[in-house]
């Protein structure tokens, strides 16, 4: 980001592949609607170039972008006259590649390990319908925290409540996970060699 504030052009097409495909995931999280969350990255995009002569090394340059969409996704929520939400488990509204496949499963994944992976593929889409039934503070901190892999430090600069308030919202996410998923026939922890189905 410095190498960008300071004119490199190729620095900024390096901090879009690197941080795009996260933060897109979070957004459509937070929005739930596909086409809502790509304007709101470009959205975020913008306002990062923008921003760029004022950017100062305060805070983590994730912590910065992660601030800037979120409070974008809060914009646009306040301007929808009513929140339309799309089920990660509705058929995607993507291209043609991502055709008849369901939302969630069109999502970006850094690739787990085989046993992970199956593990996943039978348990993802019963966690994503969970964490759509949770409050929306605590699905925003289990998102950024689980899928983002942002520090609870760095959340509480994002949300702008303190760090206790964070970790309070994560456990309670973390029981209402439980509870649901054991509702829908999942057994044992969510959390498995250290890390949640989410990762």
């Amino acid at each position: 980001m410095l190498a960008f504030r300071a004119g490199d052009v190729r620095a900024f097409e390096t901090l879009v592949h690197r941080h795009r495909m996260p933060v897109f995931n979070f957004i459509l999280r937070f929005t739930g609607h596909r086409a809502r969350a790509e304007d709101v990255l470009q959205e975020t995009w913008l306002k990062v170039v923008r921003s760029a002569p004022e950017y100062e090394t305060r805070a983590k340059f994730t912590t910065w972008l992660y601030t800037i969409a979120r409070n974008l996704c809060v914009d646009s929520a306040r301007k929808e006259s009513y929140r339309q939400t799309a089920s990660l488990d509705a058929p995607s509204a993507g291209g043609e590649m991502d055709e008849g496949r369901e939302l969630g499963a069109t999502l970006a994944d850094e690739g787990p390990s085989p046993e992970r992976g199956a593990y996943n593929v039978r348990v993802r889409p019963l966690l994503e319908r969970a964490l759509a039934g949770l409050p929306e503070e605590q699905r925003e901190v289990f998102v950024l925290r689980e899928y983002n892999g942002i520090p609870f430090k760095e959340i509480a600069e994002v949300t702008g409540v303190p760090e206790n308030t964070v970790k309070s919202r994560m456990r309670y996410a973390l029981e209402g996970l439980r509870r649901r998923l054991a509702e829908l026939g999942v057994d044992g922890d969510l959390a498995e060699d250290g890390k949640t189905v989410a990762g």
